[in-house]
């Protein structure tokens, strides 16, 4: 898989997406400034969500009263408040480039899916809530543009069923289709984590590239996905835990994002090829301790 400029996948750096998501609030400046703390922490893209609000949302939740630093709202007007138009998208993508990010838009609805292609979008992300929306997968997934799916919240044959409709479209292009690991929880308890399937999706869908959305809190569980073979690392980023928002409790601060970067790489160094041989550096312990010349 290659997003942007960047090869992804086995053999190469693991890929990490910074998830501004909604954590804009509906502010440009703040997701300008979310683009900014996520280059500087080091990472290769970073990722927000469109939507078309009268489309995505279950029109059962339309008139649910909302409270919002705006004042109570029904969530229809909410959910209209905080979305960035396509224009602001294409914006922050060019601001994304001339940082040398990679750009990814999840989407929600067909109209929003049209709307990223039309800029040109770096990937697409189906999200979880959407797995089992064959036909919006059906539809990305013949996109020029590479697919990553999200699998929070989906049995492993809800899993199988998207990935073979997104299978069938790339079937000259089969490792531009990416799964992420995911529990949809804000924050996620560690116990529901759930680590282990990453090996097993690896096995199951060896030709495609997996990788870890992850949503808890700290930054253990998400090295401990790359040790498990993670090539895409996704996690959300925040100026402020403390700002309102539904996903600000589940995100990494700034300083926080840089640690993870750090260690990440540290990781990728120390994995290794699981070849056995003896290190230069131990060769004077060698003949010191067993006495080999």
């Amino acid at each position: 898989m290659r997003i942007r400029d960047k090869e992804v996948g086995r053999g190469h750096p693991t890929y990490v997406v910074a998830e501004c998501g909604i954590n804009h609030n509906g502010s440009f400046e703040i997701a300008c400034q979310l683009i900014d703390a996520a280059a500087k922490a080091g990472v290769d893209a970073v990722k927000f969500q469109k939507r078309t609000p009268f489309l995505s949302t279950p029109r059962a939740e339309w008139n649910r009263p909302k409270d919002t630093p705006w004042g109570q709202i029904t969530y229809i007007e909410y959910r209209e408040r905080i979305e960035l138009p396509i224009e602001e998208h294409y914006d922050l993508m060019k601001y994304a480039h001339e940082l040398d990010l990679g750009f990814i838009d999840s989407v929600w609805d067909r109209r929003s899916l049209a709307d990223v292609e039309g800029i040109g979008i770096d990937a697409i992300k189906i999200p979880s809530a959407l797995l089992t929306n064959l036909d919006l997968i059906d539809l990305a997934s013949k996109s020029v543009a590479p697919v990553i799916l999200s699998t929070g919240m989906s049995t492993m044959q809800e899993i199988s069923t998207a990935v073979t409709i997104a299978q069938e479209n790339r079937l000259l292009n089969q490792n531009a289709i990416a799964i992420l690991h995911c529990t949809s929880s804000y924050p996620c308890d560690p116990k529901e984590l759930n680590l282990a399937l990453i090996p097993a999706l690896k096995e199951m869908f060896p030709w495609a590239v997996i990788g870890y959305s992850g949503h808890e809190v700290g930054l253990a569980p998400t090295l401990s996905a790359v040790t498990l073979g993670a090539k895409i690392i996704e996690r959300h980023i925040t100026l402020d835990r403390s700002m309102w928002g539904t996903d600000q409790a589940a995100s990494v601060e700034p300083g926080g994002f840089a640690r993870l970067v750090k260690d990440i790489r540290l990781i990728e160094q120390s994995l290794g090829n699981g070849i056995k041989r003896v290190y230069e550096s131990e060769l004077p312990n060698l003949r010191k301790l067993r006495g080999v010349t």
